[in-house]
């Protein structure tokens, strides 16, 4: 028995981006209020942190084959509330080495969500014959403004991190059972081989190089995530409300511009696209480097949202649509890998800030903004409408070349 609204495939899409990013969310805007009640530094608060990525990290390497056994709905209905429940959990952590242990579980929940939304959201584009990939990404973004404008509000009200945390499970719960509760996979794109998944997501040279491109836009929202509210009370001394604001400002213009990106790939060459977006990056993270004001550092991480809102989605979706192995094994490789920013990060921003200051620790994603400028042609540079003959859905080993695609 399905409980639940009746909703299209593509919109139980959006639903599960949304409620999980809503589920993961709510912590970031308290973490000034975390790291002030363990009385530490930001380097050590970003190494407890890395035990997060540490458990995303190993899930995406490890966990594919065993999603594939278990079944998407089944790993999908279970895992979001429990990261709820845990984070839930991992905010009552003494001290920073119970609040790196407590988050490892996180980690490990996490990246078998992102598998299973990331391969349920490209075989969703490939049923219905057009792209979703950055507008489910959109949703991620509008789940996290949710998080954020929640966040920032029950800390204004003076709330703890512990109760705030706590109200956000049964929130998920219900929002699961009413949005995914009648949730059925989408069929694969293609046709199984019959080999055996294998335990470790190697990845391909071609992957290897869709990872280039996204190590900016995964260091620097990682960083917008687990330091904007920090920066904006340190820098500027800013109440929790607007520390809660700024990280659900970075959020709302990174859904609104992956709400809208897939009509301008369609129209111009994902590579293109790509390269725009990377530009606008560049700029926000000036911004946030050399602010003298609060407007100037709003400024800047709307500019890091929009510039960080599509690379990953269509690197994921190059991935995905390769027909060397299964999508989920190259989403895997792909995500694995790019994920060593987000693991890297916590601690190597934490640390910068301790011995430059924290603007410092946005600035140094400036030779990641590079060096994805150089790699950006392999997501393709032809309009993908072009790319994509009318016959294409018979013959399901070319596919279709859409590259554009698929956070969290």
């Amino acid at each position: 028995m399905r409980f639940g609204l009746s909703l299209a495939p593509q919109h139980r899409v959006y639903a599960g981006f949304a409620i999980y990013s809503f589920a993961m969310g709510n912590i970031f805007p308290r973490l000034p209020d975390i790291k002030r009640a363990m009385d530490i530094e930001d380097g050590t608060l970003g190494l407890s942190l890395i035990g997060t990525p540490i458990g995303t990290l190993i899930a995406l390497t490890l966990a594919a084959p065993l999603l594939e056994r278990v079944g998407f709905r089944r790993a999908l209905l279970g895992l979001v509330p429990l990261i709820a429940t845990a984070y839930a959990l991992a905010v009552h952590a003494p001290g920073p080495l119970a609040l790196f242990l407590m988050l490892l579980p996180v980690g490990l929940m996490i990246g078998s969500v992102e598998i299973v939304l990331n391969v349920e959201a490209d075989r969703t584009e490939f049923l219905l014959g057009r792209r979703i990939m950055n507008r489910a990404h959109s949703f991620w973004s509008i789940g996290f403004f949710g998080a954020g404008l929640f966040g920032g509000a029950l800390a204004h009200l003076g709330l703890s991190p512990q109760l705030h945390l706590a109200l956000v499970v049964p929130m998920v719960a219900l929002s699961m059972m009413l949005f995914l509760g009648g949730y059925e996979p989408a069929p694969a794109r293609h046709a199984g081989s019959g080999d055996a998944a294998p335990m470790f997501a190697r990845p391909t040279l071609p992957i290897l190089v869709l990872v280039a491109v996204t190590l900016s836009a995964m260091l620097l929202e990682g960083a917008s995530i687990d330091w904007s509210a920090i920066y904006m009370r340190t820098v500027f001394d800013t109440g929790p409300f607007v520390a809660g604001f700024t990280v659900a400002l970075f959020a709302f213009s990174q859904a609104t511009t992956r709400f809208f990106a897939d009509s301008f790939v369609d129209r111009h060459s994902p590579s293109g696209v790509a390269r725009v977006l990377l530009a606008t990056m560049a700029a926000g993270v000036l911004f946030v480097f050399l602010s003298p004001a609060p407007f100037f550092s709003l400024l800047g991480f709307a500019l890091l949202g929009i510039g960080t809102s599509a690379i990953f989605p269509l690197a994921i979706s190059a991935a995905a649509q390769r027909t060397d192995r299964s999508a989920a094994i190259n989403v895997a490789a792909l995500s694995q890998i790019s994920f060593v920013a987000f693991l890297l990060g916590p601690p190597l921003l934490g640390f910068v800030s301790d011995h430059w200051g924290i603007r410092s620790a946005f600035g140094i994603g400036i030779p990641f903004i590079a060096l994805s400028l150089l790699t950006a042609g392999s997501l393709g540079r032809r309009p993908a409408k072009s790319a994509a003959p009318a016959g294409e859905a018979a013959d399901p080993a070319r596919a279709r070349v859409l590259a554009p695609a698929g956070k969290a």
